[in-house]
């Protein structure tokens, strides 16, 4: 792919790079060009781990590495103790990227590697991303959105490679399931994490998201799980398995990217 051989002569025009590196389809395909265009002594993969951050998650991260050789650094981020991020307004996401790249910025610099980046993709700029803001604050680069590629792009490149996430459903922050203005807490995320479980454990493939609304559960999937799932005894297993991680009601709707971005009323997004 021409637009491939573009973004490995970048990387090799900056010499070195630290990747946030969260495990999805678009930062395990930049990571792996990185290592493979600037090697492993001068590229880092950098997750930022924290109660948002899903430990399924983390585990498909620490895979994709392991597998081709990137080498990883961790570190927390304290996004939850900001009372701005906690609030969850609508540009939530500004302030948990303002504090991840405050923390990896500075380790780019420690280590001498030449430029940050992140792995937002063409697509991503037509979304409601405020976090873009925060990393355009910290001088953080996209070089898959600057190269014009799509995630359908990124995809196809990644199943060409062998990267086991190229057909991974979009795993945006746990946050994301709560609607905007509900307060952020480690325990609702730890609900809403358990049982995305739970309901990951009968199953279900494909998008799914557990949108949490106090002791109603709001579970979303794909068409196609969604008409297996609403039917007996199917749904009596699902609605058991959601509300043994902590809620009392269970309703089931077909998955929609953006979900609480356009019931909000700001454009949609990958939530």
């Amino acid at each position: 792919m021409e637009k491939e051989a573009h973004l490995l002569g970048w990387f090799r025009a900056q010499g070195s790079a630290l990747i946030g590196f969260s495990g999805g389809v678009d930062s395990a395909y930049l990571a792996c060009i990185a290592l493979e265009a600037v090697g492993p002594a001068r590229c880092l993969a950098v997750i930022g781990r924290s109660a948002s951050y899903p430990a399924v998650q983390w585990e498909k991260a620490r895979a994709v590495a392991d597998r081709f050789g990137i080498p990883v650094h961790e570190v927390d981020t304290e996004e939850l103790a900001d009372p701005r991020y906690a609030a969850n307004p609508t540009n939530r996401c500004y302030f948990c990227k303002s504090e991840l790249w405050t923390r990896l910025v500075p380790i780019a610099q420690a280590r001498g590697l030449a430029v940050v980046v992140d792995g937002t993709n063409a697509d991503d700029r037509h979304d409601h991303r405020p976090g873009a803001r925060a990393a355009a604050e910290q001088g953080v680069r996209s070089p898959l959105a600057e190269l014009g590629l799509t995630k359908a792009e990124i995809r196809a490149a990644s199943a060409a490679r062998g990267i086991p996430t190229w057909d991974q459903p979009a795993s945006p922050c746990l946050s994301s399931r709560l609607p905007y203005g509900t307060e952020v807490t480690p325990l609702r995320l730890r609900v809403v994490e358990s049982a995305e479980a739970a309901v990951r454990a009968l199953g279900v493939t494909g998008n799914l998201r557990v949108r949490y609304f106090g002791e109603r559960a709001r579970v979303e999937l794909d068409a196609e799980a969604l008409a297996h799932w609403s039917a007996e005894p199917a749904r009596g297993a699902l609605e058991t398995a959601v509300r043994a991680a902590g809620f009392t009601e269970v309703e089931l709707q077909g998955f929609r990217s953006g979900a609480l971005n356009i019931l909000a009323g700001v454009a949609g997004g990958a939530a």
